[in-house]
């Protein structure tokens, strides 16, 4: 196995602890304790990094993460996200149970649910 030469992917935040918080619950990972209203870390790999920026998000990321959950379906993490305080931006989940749902963090930033690997493999 390679190792990455990526040690975090750094997103711009307005509030770095609130939004590391929600990665945190949709990564299971923890955010690190030396994270302060500066820049917040998530521990996973690479590491999610916030980084405080007076401006809010205005346009659409240019990259973003596909997440598949680890356990349960697509649609149950989905309804998790939505209760962390995600938000849906597009819905392309078909009739046959393929697709994805775009979906948004507290400050806008854009990622992607797709179904898990028990769905894929059913």
């Amino acid at each position: 196995m390679t190792i990455s030469p990526v040690r975090h992917i750094t997103f711009d935040a307005r509030e770095p602890l609130a939004v590391a918080a929600f990665w945190s619950q949709l990564t299971g990972a923890p955010v690190d304790a030396e994270s302060d209203t500066e820049e917040a870390l998530v521990e996973t790999t690479p590491g999610l990094l916030f980084i405080a920026v007076p401006e809010g998000k205005t346009v659409k990321n240019r990259v973003h993460l596909d997440i598949q959950p680890p356990t349960g379906t697509r649609d149950e993490f989905v309804e998790r996200m939505l209760a962390a305080g995600a938000t849906v931006h597009e819905d392309h989940r078909k009739p046959d149970g393929t697709g994805w749902v775009t979906m948004r963090d507290p400050e806008g930033n854009e990622f992607c649910v797709e179904r898990s690997a028990a769905e894929r493999a059913g």
